[in-house]
């Protein structure tokens, strides 16, 4: 898909500098020039890992945890509910299990979770996030899910995994493609595929693993950039007329 927009974005390139030339100077072609280096900007950051905004758990009860995600489009109230009790909640300070990054940082992520916050589980059940607004493709980071089965009933990507606090450990998605099994000392990134403003999952018992919520930073869609270059010829021939 992507490449099939690189060719999209050379064609019309092509076409409007043809436009241009057409029209004996009617448009500098600093305009044609400034486009051409708009579109390879938008290309190369589409290569770019992206910045994630980690939640900032400010406040829990024994099964509850609420927290903000401060992104680049405001602020987005983040709420949490399980069907049994919390093993812990930290949201000021305390170990920080997300040290090392290696385990949360990839060609799509730039940055692993900056703070101590976390979740942990311990009890077998169900996790439902709650957002105030809705997201993207949010991520979740995973520590210590060792031996768990995790099911979201939606389909998810693996983005991540590595060696963390615990150790090493491995993920295997299951056959639909909407869950996991941590082999080892799972620490990770897991994607939700779409558009939500609830999520949840399940998962199985075992001594403690935690877990903390992301979204990433919103990228510039090709068709918003398509409409700049549709509307190109317009300018130039008003250009044109003008002179």
């Amino acid at each position: 898909m992507f490449e099939s927009f690189r060719f999209w974005v050379g064609s019309s390139l092509n076409h409007m500098t043809g436009i241009h030339q057409y029209l004996h100077g009617g448009v500098s072609m600093k305009l044609i020039t400034s486009l051409a280096f708009s579109a390879s900007l938008l290309l190369a950051g589409t290569a770019h890992a992206n910045t994630v905004y980690w939640t900032d758990w400010t406040s829990n009860t024994a099964n509850t945890a609420i927290g903000v995600i401060n992104s680049d489009v405001g602020l987005i109230d983040v709420t949490t509910s399980h069907t049994s009790n919390y093993n812990f909640v930290q949201t000021s300070g305390g170990t920080n299990y997300w040290s090392p990054a290696t385990p949360y940082i990839s060609a799509d992520i730039s940055n692993a979770p900056g703070t101590s916050d976390i979740i942990a589980l311990s009890s077998g059940g169900t996790e439902t996030i709650v957002f105030s607004s809705a997201v993207v493709d949010p991520l979740i980071a995973l520590v210590s899910w060792n031996g768990n089965k995790l099911e979201f009933g939606v389909p998810i990507e693996i983005v991540s995994v590595g060696g963390g606090y615990w150790g090493n450990g491995s993920a295997v998605l299951n056959g639909a493609g909407t869950g996991l099994t941590g082999s080892g000392e799972l620490h990770g990134v897991v994607r939700l595929k779409g558009t939500y403003t609830t999520i949840s999952f399940t998962h199985t018992s075992e001594n403690w693993h935690g877990y903390t919520v992301g979204i990433t930073t919103a990228v510039p869609e090709p068709e918003n950039f398509a409409l700049l270059l549709a509307g190109l010829p317009l300018l130039m021939a008003a250009r044109r007329r003008n002179k």
